[in-house]
């Protein structure tokens, strides 16, 4: 069985830092989007942080509550966490299981 990859580019503006995800959120590339995140948010914290979400194609129960954890994260540094280009799946996942009002999803393109 392949190993599950997440690539992870970070572009920075002022006003943002935009990470473009591709690959899996599960249990074994959690840990690096977490990574990630609190890189951008220890380099000072911009006042968006966006995911894109546009390469994804799995998100698990780790990487639902990997996303939880990082949005309170970047809030509690004064950054507000936003998911961008986020697929009809996720959608689907998120409602069902509440997460939906718990993350903040912003429609159309990451940058702009």
């Amino acid at each position: 069985m392949e190993r599950p990859e997440l690539s992870i580019a970070v572009e920075r503006t002022t006003d943002e830092a935009v990470l473009k995800l591709a690959g899996e959120i599960d249990m074994l590339t959690a840990a690096a989007l977490s990574t990630a995140v609190n890189e951008v948010i220890a380099a000072e914290a911009p006042p968006r942080i966006v995911l894109d979400m546009s390469g994804i194609t799995f998100c698990d129960s780790q990487g639902l509550g990997t996303l939880v954890v990082l949005s309170r994260k970047a809030s509690h540094a004064q950054s507000l966490l936003l998911l961008a280009n986020v697929g009809d799946f996720l959608l689907r996942v998120l409602d069902i299981t509440g997460l939906r009002s718990a993350l903040m999803i912003r429609d159309g393109q990451a940058t702009g």
